[in-house]
């Protein structure tokens, strides 16, 4: 999902970002020097061309862990089941932590590609494969230190620690692969490619099956053959994702070192960058807060939460799309100052996004049922789910404006902003549960949930027409 507002330590008003002048570099310009708005369409059309391959493609990622844990289950060893779930846990973290390389890269891009400066384009991904190749290289090297304070922190059982030593030992290769994929993806996806998105995406879901499968079913690897299936399908979707970047580019020539490592654009990426990073760590405390809670309830409430919070998730794969493409179009509108480009990203995708929560939240309700009982087979979870299923249904529709929204606001980069109204809403959050948690126990704690997820889509909704105003200059918002 997202990033938002004025960028610290800028020039005034660098949310006014542009690619301009010094030798078609990016730099930062005040709004009333900003070039002749470059036109270009915006139609339903557009924003679904972007959405639907996304979808699928995020679609496709559930379909890793799934078979994974699928696989080790046929070999009937609880411990390596548990190991599984653990690593998975560990690298979905660091995975969480610096997706910022694929949405930072995603708005930089699109701004630069609504610009037409096609050097500036390359220069953001050359920037973000920089720093890929560094925070993969300090994972690799602190692999021990981080492995053994996370098997502390979760105080598994020696056969558990025992396999997940062997599962994350091999998998942590796969780091410095994933974080250049998710700059290639965000790169591609900044110029607006998301059926290119989707086939990388693919091979990744395909090669992970096919050698989790091949590896431990058919020459019985065990825990390190699933660790290995995850690097080779790291590696070929970089060898893949490499081919559509070699392609992209042409015969354009290799920018130099100096040109790539220029302060001023760096700086402007790792600002971008680190407000989403702030913004993600957040979001992610606030949900880890929210499953604690729901622990202290009982094992059955932890587990009807963990549960329901599936609805949540599946609802976020199908709204993710339409993020995506919030996030090129309205980046590509910066870039090209066009406002009325802006404003019908915005509506198409706030429109089309409300239609599909409502129906999302609608199924949820009429037939989350069947959902639960086919999660679980114990009754008193089902029971437990069943009670609560009503608030859990109600989260796409709550979450609907957060996920367009951060949308915006990243391929805007408007990245402070982003970042101060999820900790605003983070706020709202902890005040809800404090009153409603007491009072109405794990009923209050689905409320903070729901006034979380919407306060932050309203949050920036109403912060999206001042900065707008600043970027593109006092054009009402929805002229076009």
């Amino acid at each position: 999902m997202s990033a938002s507002g004025g960028l610290t330590g800028r020039p005034a008003r660098p949310e006014a970002v542009v690619a301009a002048g010094h030798g078609n570099h990016t730099m930062s310009l005040p709004p009333q020097v900003r070039r002749t708005p470059r036109p270009f369409p915006v139609t339903l059309h557009t924003v679904v061309a972007i959405a639907v391959p996304m979808t699928l493609a995020y679609l496709s990622t559930p379909l890793i862990g799934i078979t994974d844990v699928a696989v080790i289950g046929q070999l009937g060893d609880a411990a390596l089941i548990g190991a599984v779930a653990l690593g998975a846990l560990l690298f979905d973290f660091f995975g969480a932590t610096f997706n910022f390389l694929r949405s930072g890269t995603t708005g930089l891009v699109a701004q630069a590609m609504g610009a037409e400066d096609r050097e500036a384009e390359a220069m953001v991904l050359w920037r973000a494969l920089i720093v890929a190749a560094l925070a993969g290289a300090l994972m690799v090297a602190l692999q021990t230190p981080i492995l053994e304070g996370f098997l502390a922190l979760m105080g598994a059982s020696d056969a558990v620690s025992a396999a997940t030593r062997d599962y994350y030992t091999v998998r942590v290769y796969a780091m410095p692969l994933m974080f250049a994929n998710y700059a290639i993806l965000g790169w591609l996806l900044g110029l607006g490619r998301a059926r290119a998105g989707l086939v990388l995406q693919l091979i990744m879901a395909l090669v992970n099956v096919a050698g989790s499968m091949g590896l431990v079913m058919g020459l019985g690897y065990g825990m390190g053959g699933v660790a290995a299936a995850s690097v080779l399908a790291e590696a070929a979707t970089l060898a893949a994702g490499g081919v559509l970047v070699a392609r992209a580019l042409g015969r354009r020539p290799r920018p130099a070192l100096a040109d790539v490592m220029e302060r001023a654009a760096f700086l402007r990426m790792m600002t971008v960058n680190r407000d989403i990073l702030i913004r993600s760590m957040v979001l992610l405390g606030t949900f880890s807060f929210f499953t604690a809670m729901g622990a202290r309830y009982g094992d059955v409430i932890l587990a009807a939460n963990a549960l329901l919070m599936n609805f949540f998730l599946i609802g976020g794969y199908f709204l993710d799309g339409l993020a995506t493409a919030s996030e090129q179009l309205a980046g590509r509108a910066v870039g090209a100052n066009y406002r009325p480009a802006f404003d019908r990203a915005v509506r198409f995708s706030l429109v089309t996004g409300g239609a599909l929560a409502g129906g999302l939240s609608l199924l949820a309700l009429l037939f989350g049922d069947h959902l639960i009982y086919a999660l679980t087979t114990a009754p008193d979870v089902r029971a437990a789910a069943l009670v609560y299923i009503g608030w859990a249904a109600l989260t796409p529709v709550s979450g609907v404006l957060a996920f367009i929204m951060d949308g915006v606001y990243i391929g805007a980069t408007w990245s402070a902003m982003m970042r101060n109204m999820m900790l605003l809403s983070a706020l709202a959050f902890f005040a809800v549960w404090a009153v409603a948690a007491p009072l109405m126990g794990n009923h209050g704690l689905w409320l903070a949930l729901l006034v979380f997820l919407g306060a932050r889509g309203v949050t920036l909704l109403a912060a999206t027409p001042p900065r707008a105003r600043a970027t593109f200059g006092p054009t009402p918002l929805g002229a076009a």
